[in-house]
């Protein structure tokens, strides 16, 4: 497969994913997914800046994103199916690097690199990927690869733009 064409179709398959991503830094806030707990170490769940709010946002407009997708590139390759688990796929992938981060005593917003960049990217994978078992998606190893290569550069940029917009407090 061309690279210009991989680079295009892995960014049509992963763009729901991108969008919920994204999402909670504009439509977070309100009650914290871990209720202010701490883990069984003692350090935060997921610290303040995973909400509820955040969550079902980031859920809500990956899944539309995904719809409009299915719209215009067909149902075959993007079903309902995919439209609600990718995004959920990559905010459950969000989650557990938060989770992750709280037990390295990284705080909330801290920098963790490479985990920082993809680990919606895997959450999403890993569940198109299970998509894909049951022949719902054409998920390729190709597709996937070029996923992870493509999107750290991209969430850097992306966020680097969110914080000259004073939307994010760091850079990354």
């Amino acid at each position: 497969m061309d690279i210009a064409i991989l680079v295009i179709e892995a960014l049509k398959f992963i763009f729901p994913a991108y969008c919920a991503n994204g999402t909670p830094v504009l439509a977070g806030g309100g009650t914290r997914m871990d209720f202010g707990r701490n883990f069984i170490d003692g350090k935060r769940v997921f610290g303040n800046n995973k909400t509820f709010r955040g969550f079902f946002f980031g859920w809500g407009v990956g899944f539309c994103v995904g719809l409009i997708e299915g719209f215009l590139f067909g149902f075959d390759n993007f079903p309902i199916v995919f439209s609600l688990l990718i995004p959920l796929g990559a905010l459950l992938g969000d989650l557990t690097g938060a989770f992750i981060k709280r037990r390295l005593n990284i705080a909330p917003g801290g920098l963790l690199p490479v985990v920082d960049q993809i680990d919606f990217v895997v959450g999403a994978i890993i569940f198109a990927f299970s998509l894909s078992m049951f022949g719902w998606i054409g998920l390729t190893w190709e597709l996937a690869v070029t996923v992870l290569l493509i999107t750290p550069p991209i969430h850097l940029f992306t966020n680097f733009i969110a914080y000259k917009m004073k939307l994010k407090k760091n850079p990354w």
